[in-house]
């Protein structure tokens, strides 16, 4: 039998960390797959199989993030491992969207933290405990119903985190993302198209179907404000996304951050719809606004919210079941699956949109 040390040369540096914190987490009640367990033999070891093609031969795409099992529950979770030092507020800010009354609001959309360990081995460092998300994109959207949830869910939530006197600074395209409610499977963390076994791609229903919850993730470089203090001043930080018009214009002028990621959200819908869907043209006047180039003229997320619920509100049924397209799906078969589906979900009496106009 191979031994566990020859096992873990197929581990990176940054799982390596993991692996030594197995334990650790395991007597806090959470407990990761086995490819970081100590004693962890390789599933391919002595067969003919690849690594690539066993459950426990993915390697985890992210440096700090890897996901786990709760263990009085089962349920999934993603753990994230900060320096508390470079991000001082991420926890705090955190805390403060999952404590009363914010945590009760439906219109919050920051991901909850269920939990926070301080790591014994390193005073600077914390493992978050938050819900095991996937990426909102995936799979396509089919419908302009779909789209406007999606949307309005998003408007929803940065309007929120603003009246809540909360800049996120980085609420770019993969700092939003989903639950599972779509998904019949449970999916492997590191290849979400596949099952959580890698056995077959992972089984999941339409977003018509089973409506998914939108998050914001990430906010280690958020700030919280006073609400007197109408116009606050940030020297540029640059996020994911490093095309912010000011920051390019002088990246040394200090900025009020609302504007800014009124532009983060604006450039992430523009990305994530109308640079790869046909059908979502509605959108475009809108996230035009918002990625104006000069600050002074975007809309505010009061604004944006507002005007995107009387544009939602001139929909009529159909126009939000009809299709929108990705690049990817320009199919006769993707567009006669569609109509099938629409038929469908008409006899079955499923509704086109699940966002409410109250």
């Amino acid at each position: 039998m191979a031994s566990t040390s020859a096992a873990h040369t197929h581990l990176s540096e940054h799982e390596i960390w993991w692996r030594d914190h197995y334990n650790f987490l395991k007597e806090k009640g959470y407990t990761l797959r086995r490819r970081y367990s100590p004693d962890w033999v390789p599933s391919w070891t002595n067969t003919d199989k690849a690594p690539i093609d066993c459950e426990d031969g993915i390697r985890s795409p992210h440096y700090r993030l890897l996901d786990a099992r709760r263990t009085h529950d089962g349920a999934r979770v993603s753990l994230k491992s900060i320096v508390v030092s470079r991000h001082p507020f991420e926890i705090e800010i955190g805390r403060y969207f999952c404590s009363s009354p914010c945590s009760e609001d439906p219109a919050n959309h920051c991901v909850p933290i269920y939990d926070v360990l301080e790591v014994p081995t390193d005073d600077d460092l914390a493992i978050l405990v938050m819900p095991l998300l996937r990426d909102a994109t995936d799979p396509f959207f089919d419908t302009v119903g779909e789209v406007v949830d999606c949307v309005y869910q998003l408007f929803e939530g940065l309007r929120f985190m603003h009246r809540h006197h909360v800049a996120h600074r980085d609420c770019m395209q993969l700092n939003i993302l989903m639950d599972g409610s779509m998904f019949i499977d449970a999916w492997h963390p590191s290849e979400q198209f596949m099952s959580e076994d890698l056995r077959r791609p992972a089984k999941h229903r339409t977003r018509m179907q089973s409506p998914p919850r939108y998050y914001y993730i990430d906010f280690g470089i958020s700030r919280k404000y006073e609400a007197s203090n109408t116009n606050p001043l940030e020297d540029p930080i640059f996020g994911g996304d490093k095309e912010v018009p000011e920051f390019k214009e002088d990246n040394f002028k200090p900025r009020n951050p609302f504007p800014t990621d009124v532009w983060y959200l604006g450039h992430a819908i523009q990305e994530t719809f109308l640079d790869r869907y046909s059908g979502v043209e509605f959108l475009s006047g809108l996230v035009s606004d918002m990625t104006h180039s000069d600050p002074a003229q975007r809309p505010n997320m009061d604004e944006v919210f507002s005007r995107f619920r009387v544009l939602r509100q001139g929909f009529s049924n159909w126009k939000l079941r009809s299709r929108v397209t990705h690049d990817e799906e320009r199919s006769i078969f993707r567009f006669l699956a569609h109509w099938a589906r629409r038929i469908q979900y008409i006899v079955r009496g499923i509704p086109p949109t699940h966002t409410s106009l109250s």
